[in-house]
């Protein structure tokens, strides 16, 4: 099993074609999942963010 991979805040605003700022924003009110605290910088599991895309899709429901 491979270990999980992390994406910071510029690679996430990246993902999703946004600012910086936006995906800030996002993690402070709850929007975005998987945002967690290492050290100084915010990393986002990208599984998570994975499924998330995916029930994004399909309109909030569980797939």
């Amino acid at each position: 099993m491979s270990a999980p991979s992390y994406l910071t805040t510029k690679e996430v605003a990246e993902r999703y074609r946004t600012a910086e700022s936006t995906v800030r924003y996002w993690r402070h009110v709850g929007y975005i999942p998987g945002g967690m605290k290492r050290g100084r910088r915010v990393l986002y599991n990208e599984a998570v963010l994975d499924a998330w895309d995916a029930e994004q899709e399909t309109g909030g429901q569980a797939a």
